[in-house]
C-alpha cells in the first residue's frame, strides 16, 4: 500500500542534498512523493535578480522531482524571511492539509542557516495544527484538518554540526548505496547553485560535497553511503517507527 511522504525544507536542492537518496528509495517502492520547499532560492545566485533565479529554481526543482516520479511545490515564502509567527504556521498548516501526508520530513531544528532552523519549527507546530480543525486555514487552501498528526522526522543540518559546530548525530541511519546515482542526478538537476554555492558556501563542487556528507554518515551505520534521521516522539506525535517500516532492510543503527 502507498504511503504519502512529505519532505518539507527550506531551499530548493536541501532535500536533495539530505534524503534525496531515502526519497527516491521511497520512491521506488511504490510511495507518493512530495518534495516542497518553503522558498523558491530567489537569493541564490549572484548572476540573476531574485524573481529571475526564483524562477529558474522552481524549474530545477520540478525536474529533480521528476526523476523519482516526484512533484516539487512551492509554499511562497522568501529566502531569509521565513519566520515562525501565527501568519507563517498557518500557511505551512494549509500545505499540510493540502499534501495530506502520513509522514513529514523536515529540516533539522538546529542547523547553520536561520530559514532551516524556522522551517523545522514551523512544520513542526504545522503538523499539530494541521489535525485540529479551529485551527482555520480557508482563506489560504480550502482542505480540511487531517485525521491525526503525521508521523514526523527530522533531517541531518549541513554537515552534521549545528551552527555552533556541535555535532548532531542521527537516531538511524538508512543505506542509500544502491540509490546514489539517482541521488547525484537529482542534485545535478540543480544546474544553477555551482556558482553560488562555490561562492556563498566555498564549495568547489556541490555534489563533491554532497557526496563526502553522505559517504560520512555512511561510516556511521558501517555502510559506504547513508543519510540520517531522528523522528520526533513529542506529546500526541506518532511514535510508531513508520517511516523505518517503509525502509525495511535498509536502516541501520549508529555504530557503537
Amino acid at each position: 500500500m502507498s504511503t504519502r511522504i512529505l519532505c518539507l525544507h527550506a531551499h530548493p536542492d536541501d532535500a536533495e542534498i539530505l534524503a534525496g537518496g531515502t526519497l527516491a528509495l521511497l520512491a521506488a517502492r511504490g510511495h507518493h512523493i512530495v518534495i516542497a520547499t518553503m522558498t523558491a532560492g530567489d537569493c541564490g545566485s549572484v548572476e540573476y535578480g531574485p524573481e529571475e533565479i526564483a524562477d529558474i529554481r522552481r524549474q530545477e526543482a520540478a525536474r529533480a522531482a521528476a526523476i523519482i516520479g516526484a512533484e516539487h511545490h512551492w509554499l511562497g515564502f522568501k529566502d531569509l524571511a521565513i519566520f515562525e509567527d501565527d501568519a507563517s504556521r498557518r500557511r505551512v498548516t494549509a500545505a499540510i492539509r493540502r499534501f495530506r501526508p502520513e509522514i513529514v520530513v523536515t529540516a533539522s531544528p538546529r542547523d547553520y542557516h536561520c530559514d532551516h532552523e524556522a522551517t523545522s519549527g514551523l512544520v513542526t507546530n504545522a503538523c499539530f495544527g494541521a489535525s485540529a480543525p479551529n485551527y482555520l486555514t480557508q482563506s489560504l487552501d480550502q482542505s480540511h484538518a487531517i485525521d491525526r498528526i503525521p508521523h514526523l522526522y527530522y533531517l541531518d543540518p549541513a554537515e552534521g554540526i549545528d551552527r555552533d559546530g556541535a555535532t548532531i548525530l542521527p537516531q538511524f541511519l538508512v543505506d542509500v548505496s544502491s540509490a546514489m546515482e539517482t541521488k547525484r542526478k537529482m542534485l545535478a538537476a540543480h544546474e544553477s547553485q555551482r556558482a553560488w554555492l562555490r561562492k556563498q558556501h566555498g564549495m568547489d563542487d556541490f555534489i563533491e560535497t554532497m557526496e563526502e556528507w553522505t559517504r560520512s554518515r555512511g561510516r556511521l551505520a558501517g555502510v559506504e553511503w547513508a543519510e540520517g534521521f531522528r523522528q520526533y516522539a513529542g506529546h500526541a506525535y506518532p511514535r510508531t517507527p513508520l517511516l523505518q517500516e517503509l525502509l525495511s532492510g535498509l536502516v541501520r543503527p549508529l555504530k557503537a
